[in-house]
């Protein structure tokens, strides 16, 4: 594990995890330091790199003692930083006052983000990204789409009847329907190669910002914590109706950048698959979620908030970046100020 800390916190972290599993006392007061601004928690290289590593030990962290997963200090430092990303999330992005029914609130909130969110990057892939901004991308976009599907597949066991069985197929899609190489991270995976680019987990997570994996540990956090069920299942509903569109863009830029057909597939499957999957996701998920129990509506909706409002922070990052003629990475094995 070749991960540089990026302050006191994943520092002692990561100083832990390569070592057997033992107390680390000291952890839980670290993370209280660390987010003590908790105004800066989502954009904080040093908590979020933290967190990330956290959740990490759950779908499998190389070089990591395995029980360190359910170790006591960790979980207490985690608890920490957790509560203070969720309050974070909610003073950025709060669920918008509506009175609509669930699937046209949501339908509302995505349309604008495929203007604003999303689709703006995609926009930019399509019609004048180099081929050097795309790699970057794809590196921000890594950590999360090496493990497509996985952070939302927690909440199978958390949903009942008709909202988990059509979590169970959306995911059933995202999992190549039984075949591996359809795997929509095994797509990705080769759409990196393509690049040239490691298809390793977490081979580029020393240049990967704070905000990209905020965007993945919001997912981790509504997925592991029952409580916020519901707002995993909106934020999954807003990561399928602001995909396919954007992804037929994707597939246009990388067909002008002249990369082969295999690495545009990635793209190519998620115009269709996620066309079908807003729909379901919208209706048969979020829809059932709340017609079962209405208290459900305002969480689903803050969920698909916090979705669109990290998608559009990591792209404005992006953007930004190369308006200022620098990388959108971090530089690699350099720790935050």
């Amino acid at each position: 594990m070749d991960v540089t800390p990026r302050g006191p916190l994943s520092a002692a972290l990561l100083a832990a995890l390569l070592t057997p599993v033992h107390a680390v006392p000291d952890l839980p007061s670290l993370a209280a330091t660390a987010v003590a601004d908790g105004d800066a928690v989502v954009l904080d290289e040093d908590v979020q790199l933290s967190l990330y590593l956290m959740y990490e030990l759950h779908y499998g962290l190389a070089g990591a003692d395995e029980r360190w997963e359910w170790a006591p200090d960790l979980l207490s430092a985690r608890t920490v930083i957790e509560e203070a990303f969720e309050v974070d999330l909610r003073r950025r992005w709060p669920a918008p006052a509506t009175e609509r029914p669930v699937a046209a609130a949501l339908f509302d909130l995505t349309g604008d983000a495929a203007r604003t969110g999303p689709g703006s990057t995609a926009v930019h892939v399509a019609r004048r990204a180099t081929r050097e901004q795309v790699a970057e991308l794809l590196v921000q976009r890594s950590v999360y789409q090496l493990k497509e599907a996985d952070p939302h597949t927690w909440g199978i066991p958390r949903l009942r009847g008709r909202a988990k069985a059509a979590l169970v197929a959306i995911q059933t899609d995202e999992y190549g329907q039984g075949r591996p190489e359809r795997m929509h991270a095994s797509l990705f995976a080769t759409t990196m190669r393509a690049f040239g680019l490691d298809d390793t987990p977490n081979a580029y997570l020393d240049v990967v910002s704070a905000p990209s994996l905020a965007s993945v540990n919001a997912i981790s956090m509504f997925g592991l914590h029952r409580r916020l069920v519901a707002a995993l299942c909106g934020h999954l509903a807003a990561f399928e109706m602001t995909s396919s569109l954007p992804a037929a863009r994707w597939a246009q830029g990388l067909r002008r950048l002249g990369v082969d057909e295999d690495a545009v597939e990635f793209f190519d499957e998620h115009v269709e698959a996620d066309a079908v999957h807003e729909q379901m996701a919208a209706h048969d998920l979020c829809g059932s979620l709340v017609a079962d129990d209405p208290s459900r509506y305002g969480p689903l909706v803050w969920g698909a908030s916090v979705c669109l409002g990290l998608d559009e922070l990591v792209g404005a990052c992006s953007q930004a970046a190369w308006a200022q003629g620098r990388s959108a990475l971090r530089p690699s094995g350099v720790a935050a100020a």
